[in-house]
């Protein structure tokens, strides 16, 4: 397990920004919201359900620096309506993460035609659809940064996942498309591709297993660094970016998987 990060070593990275979080209720999403509060945002969160996770996180930040909206991103009216809410609320949005996702993991031909659609709705559209609502604002103040959640699936196939690392490959395309598309108009795109994260989802998905600990132990040495990745790790990176320190960053993927992508396995 590392050991925590001090975060009173650099306050107010974020100071005076204002950022929209989708899927922020839980996981990776969650530890990206609580750390832009932390380091001085004022963060919209969101979840296609208001369920208790949401109100956790909504009680936990408090209502000064952050609100909830509730919003499914592959409803296109849906995301403009959360856009329209922060500008009422914050007067502007300077960083975007699309987090929101989901896995559909299924065989090619035994597919069915909801589990596709569903599948890029939310992953690759989901993300387009809030991008598209938040340019004009960003292209209007000069300035922004939007931060897509890609994966380690849109770099490495891994049998058996299909058609996830189909759309998170097309996030990473759009990632570096938009960010070239709007480079002079003071828009940084950039993308994070997380590997194997220890969230409620994976910590789930190992006690399912018929021996959870035989499990994590088996993951965790296949990484180089032997250990299973925490969620704060992909959200320091995601406030890296969304700060002025990386306004020379723009149309590019960090991979945070240990170094496990370059490691050849049989």
């Amino acid at each position: 397990m590392p050991s925590p990060v001090n975060n009173t070593q650099m306050p107010g990275r974020l100071h005076g920004k204002v950022a929209i979080i989708t899927g922020s209720t839980l996981g990776i999403g969650a530890a990206i919201a609580r750390l832009f509060v932390q380091q001085g945002a004022c963060v919209v969160l969101n979840s296609h359900n208001h369920d208790a996770a949401a109100e956790r996180i909504s009680s936990e930040l408090g209502t000064e620096q952050s609100f909830f909206v509730q919003a499914d991103v592959s409803d296109a009216s849906a995301m403009r309506a959360l856009v329209d809410q922060a500008i009422a609320k914050f007067d502007k949005v300077d960083v975007l993460v699309n987090n929101a996702g989901m896995n559909v993991f299924s065989d090619p031909l035994q597919m069915t035609d909801e589990e596709w659609q569903r599948c890029f709705s939310v992953d690759l559209e989901g993300a387009w659809n809030t991008t598209r609502a938040v340019l004009p604002f960003m292209l209007e103040q000069a300035a922004g940064s939007i931060i897509n959640i890609a994966s380690v699936h849109g770099h490495k196939i891994i049998p058996g996942c299909f058609p996830y690392p189909v759309a998170k490959h097309a996030l990473i395309g759009l990632t570096r498309s938009l960010g070239i598309e709007y480079a002079a108009r003071g828009i940084r795109v950039n993308s994070i591709s997380p590997g194997l994260i220890l969230t409620e989802a994976i910590q789930s998905w190992f006690a399912n297993c018929p021996d959870p600990v035989a499990e994590q132990q088996r993951q965790a040495a296949m990484l180089p660094c032997r250990r299973i990745g925490e969620p704060d790790e992909v959200a320091y990176t995601a406030v890296f970016l969304a700060s002025d320190e990386a306004r020379f960053i723009n149309a590019t993927d960090i991979l945070i998987d240990g170094g496990r992508s370059q490691l050849y396995h049989d």
